[in-house]
Parts: structure tokens; C-alpha cells; sequence
């Protein structure tokens, strides 16, 4: 039996699997990144937080802990109920399409850990940012944490193989047509399962472009999560400061 879906971020989020591959990963990391973020943005404590595409919440669960008031939002409703544990008076989760407005207004809005350009209509990339500056109070701020693509173009690991619960994923990489895709193959309880996320292939330029579309200011770039500048060929990461 197969299982086969290309709707990743609506049917792969939403799996127990998904969560047993990305189950090791770094949340000290994540603790850092935010800890080293607040510092240097110096958000008064008790500012109102978007998270957007939140995922299981260990970003905005960080956050809340620094004293910040936050949302987090998430199209997966598997994540928000294991994030929804977490709630608290100034921590609230909810299921929400990132490309639509929330409604409300924030002092920041984080998209983090490449958690951006998922959709096969690329209008809809404009739509997450137009959702973004809709949601800013007016001095409010944003973050996008996104990958270097090119420096990811010259170190891909193509193929790999973990294990994990006993599960074997096969993992295979590449990126064409504008997407970095991911393939997900495993075998579980006598099943076959095949799975795929992709992101777009955006790099600093295919940002700007659509910053300029979205009438967003970018007022600082990184190239990774100890904020160090951004350099094209060796930084692994994208992080934008924006308002």
C-alpha cells in the first residue's frame, strides 16, 4: 500500500511521521536564535508577538518565556493542538493560513525557520508578506528566517537515509524549477509511504523584489543565527529585519 501526497503543508504537517523525522531537532538552537533576536531588537517586554507558521510552537513558547505576549499561527492542526499544551494567559495558539490577516496588530511578526514560500502560486508569497505588513502596529517589525539558497546549491547533501523510532526515511534532495524539494520515502506497519515538501528557491534578490512589491523596508540582513552579516557564498542562512 502507498501513500502518496504532494499537499505537503496541508496533509505531511499533519502526520504523526512528520513529527517523528523532525523529533531531534535543536530547540537550544531555536532558544538561541530568539535570545539573540530580542537583544538586538530590544522589544519592550510584553510587546504583542506574531508567530506565523508556527509549527508545535517552540519558537513562540521561547518568546513567551522572555515576557513577551504571544500568538502563534499555524496551518497544521496536528502542530496547534501538541503547541495548544503550552497555552498560557499571554500564549495562545491557532490554526490560521498565514496568507490571510489575522486581524490583529503586532509589535513583531516572526516567520522562522523557513517557514515561507510553500505555495505553487507564487502570488501567494505576496499575499503571506501583504498578511505580514497588515498585522505591524505602526513602528512594528518583522522577521523572515529563510535559507541562503546558493550557499544550499553548493552543499546539498542529495541523498540520505535515518533512522528514527525504527522507521527508516529515505531522503532525497534536489532543486529544479524553482523549488528545493524534498522527497520522503519510508515503510511503516506494512505500508509504503512517499511524501514531499518543497520550498521556493528564493534568493536575496527574489526578496527584495517582492519587499518592493509589498512596500516593506528591509533594515537589516544576516547570514545566520548568532547575527552575523550576511554573506551570499557562505552564510547558511537569510534572516531579514524588516518594517
Amino acid at each position: 500500500m502507498s501513500k502518496n501526497n504532494n499537499n505537503f503543508y496541508k496533509s505531511w504537517f499533519d502526520t504523526p511521521y512528520y513529527h517523528i523525522l523532525y523529533k531531534n531537532r535543536d530547540y537550544k538552537e531555536a532558544e538561541m536564535f530568539t535570545k539573540e533576536l530580542m537583544e538586538f531588537i530590544k522589544l519592550p517586554l510584553n510587546s504583542k508577538v506574531l508567530d506565523l507558521a508556527c509549527g508545535m510552537g517552540r519558537h513562540s513558547i521561547n518568546l513567551n518565556k522572555m515576557g513577551y505576549n504571544v500568538t502563534g499561527v499555524d496551518l497544521s492542526v496536528k502542530s496547534i493542538k501538541n503547541a495548544s499544551k503550552y497555552e498560557s494567559e499571554n500564549l495562545k495558539f491557532k490554526i490560521h493560513d498565514m496568507r490571510k490577516p489575522l486581524g490583529q496588530k503586532f509589535d513583531l511578526v516572526v516567520n522562522l525557520f523557513t517557514s515561507f514560500g510553500y505555495f505553487d502560486d507564487f502570488k501567494d508569497n505576496l499575499k503571506t508578506l501583504d498578511s505580514i505588513k497588515s498585522s505591524l502596529k505602526k513602528n512594528g517589525l518583522a522577521v523572515i528566517d529563510f535559507l541562503n539558497i546558493k550557499y544550499l546549491k553548493n552543499n546539498l547533501i542529495h541523498k540520505n537515509t535515518e533512522e528514527i523510532d525504527g522507521i527508516k526515511f529515505h531522503l532525497n534532495r534536489s532543486i529544479k524549477n524553482g523549488f528545493l524539494t524534498k522527497k520522503i520515502s519510508f515503510k511503516h506497519e506494512l505500508n509504503e509511504y512517499n511524501f514531499e515538501e518543497k520550498v521556493r528557491s528564493l534568493d536575496l534578490y527574489d526578496f527584495k523584489s517582492m519587499f518592493k512589491q509589498s512596500n516593506i523596508k528591509i533594515l537589516h540582513i544576516f547570514g545566520d543565527y548568532k547575527l552575523t552579516s550576511f554573506d551570499e557564498n557562505k552564510s547558511k542562512r537569510l534572516i531579514f529585519i524588516l518594517k
